[in-house]
């Protein structure tokens, strides 16, 4: 694995970019579950790794990506956004699945585990996103 590099946003982050393959999501797991432990807040971890391996599955069975770009990033205080950003221009949209579907549910678990989620639009794609509630920095 490589290591991560933090952004030069001026806001405390991580981000690292990916095969488009399923492989993906357990280094996604590994740069969201350092990234909170490296600011104090592994606690979220869980919850964490859950969502960004929700997005980057999406990402690989819904677009056509080679490649997926994670951000794990505070930009305010008491807030973590965990994003993965790819060439896509289609939006997410969650699912409808019956009782017995094994698909589809992905963006509702994003939805429950999340503060909020949401995606930009991008010239070159989108980015999708779900925040977090963090402890306050100090």
């Amino acid at each position: 694995m490589s290591a991560a590099s933090p952004t030069a946003t001026g806001n405390p982050g991580y981000t690292e970019t990916m095969p488009c393959k399923p492989a993906s999501a357990r280094r996604a797991r590994l740069l969201v579950s350092t990234a909170l432990h490296a600011w104090g807040i592994g606690e979220l971890a869980e919850v964490g790794v859950l969502i960004v391996a929700e997005l980057v599955n999406n990402a690989i069975d819904d677009t056509r990506c080679r490649v997926v770009r994670v951000l794990v990033t505070r930009p305010a205080d008491g807030v973590v956004r965990i994003g993965v950003a790819d060439k896509c221009k289609d939006v997410p949209e969650r699912g409808d699945p019956d009782d017995d579907s094994e698909e589809g549910r992905g963006l509702f678990l994003v939805e429950a585990l999340s503060r909020r989620w949401g995606y930009d639009r991008k010239r070159w794609g989108k980015v999708v996103w779900a925040e977090l509630e963090a402890p306050a920095k100090h």
